[in-house]
């Protein structure tokens, strides 16, 4: 696990030090990745790994002594080198066989190192610099051979993978002289060196996932037990009882709080692989582009955090492929050559936005509508009332795809349609927004955590249903208005907006309401860039559930995203309210053409 944290944050350092090659800090952090990986590749004897590694450590110390400096054959040689570093972490963590890494390119960065086979090792510390760690280690290398560990051989990767590498052709080596060591320093003389040393005294434990997981599970049950408490406390009416349950009420959601910040992981895990994938595409496709990435500070769940790595490849690739223009198009428009893709997230409440901006060309409602009616994905009467801002939903449709060609990186349909239904299954939303010709933005919202969910409660009749509060707007007490109706669909006007009414009696096949529609309680609906209202008998009010799998009779069924128990013992079903929308509101994405 920690050689993969090594591997995703050294794809970020390389693209910041091919952007700065000349700065020594970065380049010395990148130094220091491939040479912790070597290290511990070697003690677990795995020769292949420390081949590659040592083979590029020889590269950048070319760079590092002011030798050579690092060009683009040699970052590319390097972003080589760290691809095959990730599938030998792929094949340690499935029990199989290493490759045998390739000679071509072992050799391609030792030929580099080579004429400074047995210049002063003094040199490399740089001019007027002290031997630093990096340094020093250079040295046991020197003097333990080419492999950089005592006992272990380095291979090149030949046929057989056994091989030694062929040293450099040796020259005259200068005596040195050890220096008497100096008095310790009153402080150190490198602020930022200090900043890391005291980060390392800072006192951690791993502890096993698992472990994590099963207080998480144990707080959930916690929380059930106090939400029964507190349905219990008022029927009791004692006054020593209510202050016992409040003291648990605050215990609870302080331990509930510390477990879940056990859980938390920043994205910036998730974020450092994606520079070197921008990089990689923008390469492959011959495209100028810039990531810029900001909040990487910001946490999630663990779960969520690594949940949400394949949907952000899809949106990062897809700004750079289909976004992003290539230079020459760019410089005719009147834009810099350069373009920008901006990966971002921030915590706005109980959940996390994450955006995916690019300054390409946006995104022609048109093409998008004309491509749907094409591949048959809607009927083309239909699509020709779509106002611009929904015929961007189309984009999700399975099947759809702007390419005319299947490339590897698009044209099979799957990569927005993924994107919905992974971010749905996290119980968070998408949206697009475009303006052609200046860019698109793609908006992720995700709750903190999936472990335990804030939800508004509603009752239908006898029965408790939550849905999440992230998606609430608002709760009016009645009815606001005579619904009218429009292609067979009710629709209210709040607030001179026309939004679609769906009856949850309606929707679950029961028979009328006691009451009036107009007095029945509704909860407005956020669903992408639509809302529309919710007609149910009352609201029981707020409450934290614990989602747990739905019961068979209802598993599968369109509308449904999980099961709770609730402060009175009983079952309630947690409404998906994505599905709502699309089940149960008919010709909504006409309203407003047909209202305006």
């Amino acid at each position: 696990m920690e050689a993969r944290e090594i591997v995703d944050q050294l794809g970020e350092q390389m693209v910041a030090l091919e952007h700065a090659p000349n700065d020594r800090e970065c380049l010395n952090t990148v130094f220091r990745g491939f040479h912790t990986i070597k290290g511990g590749a070697g003690f677990l004897d795995f020769p292949g790994m420390v081949a590659v590694c040592h083979a590029v450590e020889d590269r950048f110390d070319l760079a590092r002594n002011g030798a050579t400096p690092m060009d683009s054959t040699a970052f590319d040689g390097a972003q080589q080198a760290l691809d095959l570093l990730v599938d030998m972490l792929d094949c340690i963590a499935a029990g199989d066989a290493l490759p045998d890494p390739p000679a071509a390119l072992i050799d391609s960065m030792r030929v580099q190192a080579a004429p400074i086979a047995g210049e002063p090792l003094t040199a490399a510390a740089g001019a007027g610099d002290d031997l630093d760690d990096l340094d020093f280690e250079a040295l046991l290398d020197s003097l333990h051979g080419s492999g950089g560990i005592p006992g272990i051989t380095a291979t090149a990767g030949g046929p057989s993978g056994h091989e030694p590498p062929a040293p450099p052709t040796p020259s005259p080596t200068p005596a040195i002289t050890p220096s008497p060591p100096a008095p310790a320093p009153a402080a150190p003389a490198n602020p930022r060196k200090a900043q890391a040393a005291a980060a390392h005294d800072e006192p951690t434990v791993r502890v096993d996932v698992r472990r994590l997981d099963a207080m998480v599970n144990l707080v959930g049950e916690l929380v059930l037990a106090r939400n029964r408490l507190k349905t219990l406390r008022p029927r009791l009416h004692d006054e020593e009882l209510d202050r016992a349950v409040g003291a648990l009420d605050g215990a609870t959601s302080r331990l509930q709080s510390a477990v879940m910040m056990a859980r938390m992981q920043p994205v910036g895990r998730v974020f450092a692989r994606f520079p070197k994938l921008a990089r990689d595409v923008a390469r492959q496709l011959q495209k100028n582009v810039e990531l810029v990435v900001v909040g990487a500070e910001t946490e999630l769940d663990r779960n969520l955090v690594e949940a949400l790595a394949d949907p952000l490849v899809h949106l990062v690739r897809n700004a750079i492929d289909h976004g992003i223009e290539s230079p020459q198009t760019r410089r005719e428009t009147g834009k810099p050559e350069q373009g920008q893709v901006r990966l971002s997230a921030q915590q706005e409440g109980d959940h996390v936005v994450i955006e995916v901006r690019d300054d390409g060309a946006g995104i022609d409602p048109d093409r998008i509508r004309d491509i749907a009616v094409r591949k048959g994905l809607i009927d083309a009467d239909a699509a020709a009332r779509l106002p611009s801002d929904e015929c961007l939903q189309l984009l999700f449709l399975p099947g759809f795809s702007t390419r005319a060609e299947v490339s590897d990186l698009s044209g099979r349909g799957v990569g927005m349609d993924v994107v919905q239904s992974r971010i749905r299954e996290l119980s968070g939303q998408v949206q697009i927004q475009s303006e052609p010709g200046h860019g698109s933005r793609f908006v992720i919202r995700v709750p903190l955590t999936l472990a335990i969910l804030p939800t508004l409660l509603v009752e239908i009749e006898a029965d408790v249903y939550a849905l999440p509060l992230v998606r609430v707007v608002e709760v009016l007490a009645h009815l606001p208005g005579t619904p009218m109706s429009i292609d067979g669909q009710d629709v209210i006007d709040l607030r001179r907006e026309p939004l679609p009414l769906l009856d949850m009696r309606q929707w679950l096949g029961l028979a009328s309401a006691p009451l009036a529609l107009g007095e029945r309680t509704v909860v407005v609906l956020q669903t992408g860039e639509q809302r529309f209202c919710l007609a149910v008998d009352r609201v029981r009010g707020r409450e934290e559930v614990v989602i747990k799998a739905l019961p068979r009779t209802v598993r599968g069924l369109p509308g449904y995203a999980g099961a709770s128990l609730i402060g009175d013992g009983r079952m309630s079903l947690i409404l998906d309210v994505d599905a709502l929308y699309q089940t149960g509101v008919r010709g909504s994405r006409r309203l407003k053409q047909s209202l305006s």
